[in-house]
C-alpha cells in the first residue's frame, strides 16, 4: 500500500491545484473538479457487470419502427428496403459513442452539454422545443391499443365500427405506460428492470416463430434487404420483358398472376394516390399490384434510365429510418443512461431519482471534470472502449435483430403486396401467423403471444420515450435555471414527477382530438429533422468543450457529419411528399 500512496498524494495535489475550464456560454455554470474513476476490466465471466445503458437502448430500439414501420414496408415490398434502417442503426451507434463521450469527461448528459455551446441557452431552449415536439405525440400508445382490442374482441377490430373502443384502450395504455416512472429509486433501475423482461420476452418468441415456422428463403431475403444499399420503390408491371407470358423470376408476389400496375380510385378527389383500399382490383386477389423495387445502382450500370420512385411509400420509409434503433432525441437518453450507471464522472454527479422510492438518490447541478493527464488519457480510453463493447454488442446488435424478426414474421405470413392500415399494423401480423400456424395448441398461442408482444414493444417504448424526454429538459433545467439552483439534490424527483404531469394531459388531449394516421407521419418526420441536427450539434459540442486530447478523431466526426446529411435528407423529402399529399 505504501508504494502506491505518493502516486496518490500526486494524483490529488493535481485535482486540487486544477482549474476547471468554463468554454462555451457563460450563462451556464462551471464545472466542478474530481478524479476520473478507474474503468473495469473485462472478462467474460462478470460479463453480467458489463450491462449498461445498450441494454436499455436496444430494449428501446424494439418499439413502432421495428413492429409497426418494418413490417409495414416488408409486407408490401419484402426485406430489400431495410439498407435504410442499416444506416440509421450504425449512425445511431456512433451517435450513442459520442454522446457517452461527453458524459464520460464531465458526468452531464449531452443535452446539458449542447446548452453550454453559444450563443447561449436560451437560443438552444426554442431551437430544441421544436426539434423534440415529435416526442410528445403518443402514437406508441395510440398503435398499442390494436393487441388489446384484438384480445377482446377475439379478432381484428374494424377502424370505423370500434374508433371509440381503440381510442379509450389507447388512453389507459398511455396512462399505464407512465406508471413505471414514479417507482424504483432510481428512474433508470425501473427502465432497466421493464427492458430486460421485454427484450428476453419478445425476442424469445420472436425466435421460437422464425426458428420453427419461417422458411431459409425468408430468414435470406430479410438479411440481404439490410445490405440492398440504393433499393428503392417503385410502381412497375411484372412484365419485364413484355411479352405478355408469366415468365421465371417475374411472379414477384407469387400469386400466379402476370400482375401489372392497377389503377388507383381517388374517391375523395383529393390526390393522394395511397389511400388504404381504393384501387381498381382487376384481378380480383383482394391487393394492390403494382409494388416492386428497384436498384439505382444497377440501373446506372445497365445504361437504363432511372426508376421512378413511389413517392406513396416515402413517409412509411422515413419512419422507418426515423424509429430504427431509437431515433430522433430519443438517442440522447444513452447519455443520462450512462452517467445513472455510473460510468466514468457520472460516478460524481448522481442520478434522477424516482417519486416514491428515491429519498437516498440525488443529482448535483453541475457535472465534475478532470486534468488530462496520460494516465488520464488511459482511463478515459478504457471507459470509451467499454461503452463501445456497451453500444456495439447490446444496442446495435438488438436494433438489426428487433427489426429483423418482426420483418421477417410479415414476409413470412402475409401475402405480398399487403397493405397496412396504421390503426391495425400492429394485429395483422398476429392474424396472419394463426391463419399460418397448423391446427395445434400453438395456433392460438401463437395468436395470442404475437398481440401480447406487440403491446409489450409498444407500451414499453411509450415508457422509455417518456423517460428520455422529461430527462432531457430536467437535465437542462436542473443545471441552466436560476431558480432550480436553490433546491436540493434530492427534490430533482419532484421536478420529474411535475413534468411527467404535464407530459399526461397533453398525450391525452392529442390521442382524443388528433387524428391517429397523421400522428406517426408528422412525429417520426420530426425525428429525423432532431436527430439530424443533433448529430451536428454534438460534433461541436465534443469538438469545442471537450479537452484537445479528449476529442473524436476525424473518422468518428466524418461518420457525424454523414450522419445529419442522412436524416436531414430523409426528413426534407419526407416533408415535401407529405405537403403534397395534404397530410
Amino acid at each position: 500500500m505504501a508504494v502506491h500512496e505518493p502516486v496518490a498524494a500526486d494524483a490529488a495535489a493535481e485535482i486540487a491545484a486544477f482549474t476547471p475550464p468554463h468554454p462555451g456560454s457563460p450563462l451556464m455554470p462551471p464545472w466542478n473538479k474530481g478524479e476520473l474513476p478507474l474503468p473495469p476490466v473485462f472478462t467474460w465471466r462478470k460479463i453480467a457487470m458489463f450491462v449498461g445503458p445498450g441494454l436499455v437502448a436496444g430494449a428501446s430500439a424494439i418499439g413502432a419502427g421495428e413492429w409497426l414501420n418494418g413490417p409495414m414496408v416488408c409486407a408490401r415490398y419484402g426485406g430489400a428496403l431495410l439498407w435504410l434502417a442499416t444506416l440509421s442503426i450504425l449512425a445511431q451507434i456512433v451517435y450513442n459513442l459520442e454522446v457517452s463521450r461527453y458524459t464520460l469527461y464531465t458526468g452531464e448528459s449531452i443535452f446539458t452539454g449542447k446548452f453550454r455551446t453559444l450563443p447561449g441557452p436560451l437560443f438552444w431552449v426554442a431551437v430544441y422545443l421544436v426539434l423534440d415536439f415529435g416526442t410528445i405525440f403518443p402514437y406508441l400508445a395510440a398503435s398499442a391499443g390494436t393487441p388489446i382490442a384484438c384480445l377482446y374482441l377475439g379478432k381484428m377490430p374494424d377502424p370505423v365500427e370500434h374508433k371509440s373502443l381503440l381510442e379509450y384502450i389507447s388512453f389507459g395504455v398511455f396512462l399505464l405506460a407512465i406508471v413505471p416512472l414514479i417507482f424504483g429509486g432510481k428512474v433508470y433501475n425501473s427502465i432497466r428492470v421493464l427492458m430486460t423482461f421485454k427484450i428476453f420476452a419478445v425476442l424469445g418468441f420472436l425466435a421460437v416463430l422464425a426458428f420453427f415456422y419461417s422458411k431459409p428463403a425468408t430468414w435470406a431475403e430479410i438479411g440481404s434487404g439490410f445490405l440492398k444499399f440504393g433499393t428503392v420503390p417503385v410502381m412497375k408491371g411484372e412484365d419485364a420483358n413484355g411479352n405478355g407470358v408469366l415468365d421465371p423470376g417475374e411472379d414477384w408476389d407469387n400469386d400466379g398472376r402476370l400482375d401489372g400496375v392497377e389503377q388507383r380510385i381517388d374517391k375523395n378527389k383529393n390526390g393522394d394516390p395511397h389511400e388504404y383500399g381504393e384501387f381498381q382490383d382487376e384481378d380480383g386477389d383482394g391487393r394492390y399490384d403494382g409494388y416492386k423495387v428497384e436498384n439505382i445502382f444497377v440501373t446506372l450500370w445497365e445504361g437504363k434510365p432511372l426508376p421512378h420512385v413511389d413517392l406513396s411509400m416515402i413517409a412509411i420509409l422515413g419512419a422507418m429510418a426515423a424509429l430504427a434503433g431509437n431515433g430522433g432525441l430519443t438517442n440522447t437518453n444513452v447519455s443520462g443512461y450512462t452517467r445513472d450507471q455510473g460510468w466514468g464522472m457520472g460516478k460524481h454527479v448522481g442520478a434522477i431519482p424516482s417519486v416514491i422510492g428515491g429519498h437516498s438518490v440525488k443529482l448535483s447541478h453541475v457535472g465534475m471534470v478532470f486534468p488530462v493527464t496520460p494516465e488520464r488519457r488511459k482511463r478515459f480510453a478504457g471507459w470509451y472502449r467499454h461503452v463501445f463493447r456497451d453500444q456495439f454488442f447490446l444496442f446495435g446488435i438488438a436494433s438489426f435483430i428487433g427489426l429483423a424478426m418482426p420483418s421477417m414474421l410479415s414476409v413470412q405470413f402475409l401475402p405480398r403486396g399487403t397493405e397496412v392500415n396504421p390503426w391495425l399494423a400492429a394485429g395483422m401480423t398476429a392474424d396472419g401467423v394463426h391463419n399460418a400456424i397448423g391446427p395445434t395448441m400453438m395456433k392460438g398461442v401463437g395468436w395470442f403471444m404475437t398481440l401480447f408482444c406487440g403491446f409489450l414493444v409498444l407500451a414499453l417504448s411509450t415508457t422509455t420515450t417518456a423517460d428520455g424526454y422529461f430527462r432531457r429538459w430536467i437535465d437542462v433545467l436542473w443545471t441552466g435555471l436560476p431558480a432550480l439552483k436553490s433546491w436540493k439534490p434530492h427534490n430533482v424527483g419532484k421536478l420529474y414527477f411535475g413534468m411527467l404531469c404535464c407530459y399526461c394531459v397533453s398525450g391525452l388531449l392529442i390521442l382524443k382530438f388528433v387524428p391517429q394516421g397523421l400522428i406517426m407521419p408528422w412525429a417520426t418526420n420530426i425525428y429525423n429533422y432532431a436527430l439530424g441536427f443533433s448529430c451536428l450539434h454534438v460534433f461541436y459540442v465534443n469538438s469545442v468543450l471537450l479537452p484537445k486530447e479528449l476529442r473524436p478523431n476525424w473518422f468518428i466526426r466524418a461518420a457525424l457529419i454523414a450522419a445529419f446529411v442522412f436524416f436531414t435528407t430523409i426528413a426534407v423529402i419526407t416533408t415535401m411528399t407529405l405537403v403534397r399529399f395534404g397530410k
